[in-house]
């Protein structure tokens, strides 16, 4: 097909590897640029779009579909290298956010503009003799979007997004105040899943985690009261609910530490939509409120439950 095999030509043109110049990757290409079978690529453009447009998009004007399951294999086949090469950029959400999405760079845009017209070659040789700069560039703007946490004495970053920044919170307000002098023993990024696991540490105090284990947002451990807290970072799903609370019971039987369960939200709005759902023996913490918790029993406040 003529506009895959253009697709294919500015992808070998402008130095991707030739794992990049798959059929995918080139459908890729052409969806990011909404170039359909007729339009000329003087037409592309770079509207923001989601993996599930891209894959609409290559079914709906060149009759190949990709199931809805093949998004990460899109991701990371295509988007990823395209990124890294500031072909595209992201929107900055957070990953699993429905809102994240991808777009053709400025830059990217005007070169293939060009394609096929008496510009092309000095438009491709200036795009590729500018290029460290623009991948150091949109790398510069992706870390400057990133949020800064300090973590058991070391510097992290965490991605953007509601999620992370619930998880900041907790290390870095909810821990001072309610679990003083604790140890961050796991905590997740939605881009990186396991920011920090201190397997040694969780195995000495009985962990035996498997691939399908679903650790808890956030797992601090205070040596001084011998207690565990498990943390869900809750803006969406995932609140310590009875089903999830029997699930982290069966994944630490073996640990004989104290346990704490926590829900942490960023406002009470959030909380209000969760609270019928939380299970009893449980905490709250909301973050727009860091000092004060609620307790969902009436006998006693914060410790662990026999």
């Amino acid at each position: 097909m003529k506009r895959i095999e253009e697709a294919r030509d500015i992808l070998k043109e402008l130095q991707v590897p030739v794992k990049q110049q798959s059929d995918m990757c080139c459908y890729v290409l052409l969806a990011m640029a909404q170039i359909n079978k007729k339009q000329a690529w003087s037409e592309a453009t770079n509207n923001w779009i989601r993996i599930h447009d891209i894959i609409g998009y290559i079914k709906e004007q060149y009759d190949v579909e990709y199931a809805e399951n093949s998004r990460e294999t899109i991701r990371k086949q295509a988007l990823h290298h395209y990124r890294n090469a500031a072909f595209i950029e992201d929107n900055g959400k957070a990953t699993n956010s429905p809102n994240y999405r991808y777009r053709l760079t400025d830059e990217m845009l005007a070169v293939i503009q060009t394609y096929g017209t008496v510009w092309w070659q000095s438009e491709k040789e200036a795009f590729l003799s500018n290029h460290e700069s623009l991948v150091s560039q949109y790398s510069s703007k992706r870390e400057l979007r990133k949020m800064p946490v300090r973590i058991n004495g070391i510097d992290f970053t965490f991605s953007p997004g509601e999620h992370n920044q619930l998880q900041k919170a907790i290390i870095e307000e909810f821990a001072p105040r309610f679990a003083p002098n604790s140890e961050c023993l796991y905590v997740g990024d939605t881009t990186e899943k396991d920011l920090v696991k201190n397997i040694e540490k969780l195995k000495e105090l009985g962990f035996e985690i498997t691939l399908h284990d679903k650790m808890p947002d956030v797992v601090l451990y205070s040596e001084e009261r011998n207690w565990i807290y498990f943390i869900e970072s809750v803006t969406s799903v995932g609140p310590m609910d009875p089903k999830r609370i029997i699930e982290i019971n069966e994944m630490t039987a073996d640990v004989s530490a104290g346990k704490i369960f926590v829900t942490a939200f960023l406002d009470f709005k959030t909380f209000k939509k969760f609270s019928e759902t939380l299970a009893w023996e449980t905490e709250v913490w909301i973050a727009d409120m860091p000092d004060h918790m609620i307790h969902l029993n009436g006998d006693k406040f914060l410790g662990p439950r026999k």
